[in-house]
């Protein structure tokens, strides 16, 4: 028992006392060896690494890819300034403002602009923003990357063209040129809007091609497309600046004629009559001189909340019927702006 209790008595200081250099040499080896490698790792990459001290509003840190991409050496960047200063005066205040703003509500954010390079171009960078905040919840620092976005913004500026030129595209009548049906609706709706805000006349123009149906059966549909050609052209050279010209259908045109009086608007029928006729485009069907004509159908009227725009249209549609009742090759108008 007695060698039994001394074998199992408690252990001696010498079993708690822990030689502490070799670990902690250990530790700091290890800690100085894994910072070198995430050192490495950033640094390889291309996202651009960089930190902020908040309190001094200087860089604390900034990877070297800098200087490949921009042009600018690493020790160049000693403040928030040098960041501001570097960028396209269009983006600055706005990405500026809203980095503070977010920064200093402890939000994580991300900005798009142009940085300067030091040959005095500009490349697109995305920003990616981490706040660091301390124990009682400040702001410390401001810690993130920097992405050389250039590619994506070009692809984006690719696609945002060819979305315009599909919309373009979706806006005009594909045989003439002119505007379509689409277009039409849209534009009367803006000046019709316009017109009643202002007060202003606003003029409609529809035009029809005379005895088209016979054109088409004597010279053959694809003959009949050119002759339609060349009457869009005929109305876009006789209109003012600021006037639309569309293909209502068929062999049908529509004129919309903002802030046009009814005497003004007759002058613009009458001179894309005498322009059709001056054309001479041969028409053996028809009766006038066998040359391609055209009827006209003129409106007039100040807009107003009682009055509807379709309405309008249908208006001048009669006009249009009542010029070919009369024997085609020449103008009804109706004036409705008081």
């Amino acid at each position: 028992m007695n060698s039994t209790d001394e074998n199992s008595a408690a252990p001696g200081p010498d079993f708690l006392r822990h030689d502490t250099a070799p670990a902690t040499a250990a530790v700091e080896g290890y800690l100085e060896h894994d910072a070198a490698v995430y050192r490495t790792l950033l640094e390889s990459t291309k996202a651009i690494p960089w930190k902020i001290d908040w309190a001094t509003m200087q860089f604390a840190y900034i990877g070297p890819q800098i200087e490949a991409l921009l042009g600018w050496t690493p020790a160049s960047w000693k403040t928030v300034q040098d960041w501001a200063a570097r960028m396209h005066p269009d983006d600055r205040d706005k990405v500026v403002n809203f980095c503070v703003a977010q920064s200093k509500a402890g939000t994580d954010h991300e900005a798009d602009y142009r940085a300067l390079t030091s040959k005095g171009e500009y490349v697109w960078l995305r920003d990616v923003v981490h706040v660091v905040r301390d124990a009682r919840g400040e702001v410390e620092s401001l810690v993130g990357f920097m992405f050389d976005i250039s590619e994506r913004k070009k692809t984006e500026e690719k696609l945002a063209e060819l979305q315009r030129e599909l919309e373009a595209l979706s806006f005009q009548d594909g045989l003439t040129g002119v505007g379509n049906r689409r277009q039409f609706d849209a534009v009367l709706h803006r000046e019709w809007s316009a017109a009643k805000h202002l007060g202003a006349p606003l003029s409609l123009v529809m035009v029809d091609v005379d005895f088209f149906k016979s054109y088409n059966d004597y010279y053959g549909h694809v003959q009949g497309d050119a002759c339609l050609k060349r009457i869009a052209a005929v109305l876009s050279a006789a209109v003012r600046p600021g006037d639309f010209v569309g293909r209502f259908g068929g062999e049908e045109f529509v004129l919309v004629l903002p802030n046009t009086g009814a005497e003004a608007a007759r002058q613009v029928a009458e001179r894309c009559r005498d322009r059709i006729s001056a054309a001479d485009i041969a028409h053996e069907r028809s009766p006038f001189r066998q040359t391609v004509t055209a009827s006209f159908g003129v409106g007039t009227m100040i807009p107003s909340e009682a009055a509807d725009p379709i309405a309008f249209v249908n208006l001048v549609d009669s006009q249009l019927y009542l010029a070919k009742d009369n024997g085609r090759d020449c103008i009804a108008a109706v004036n409705r702006a008081g």
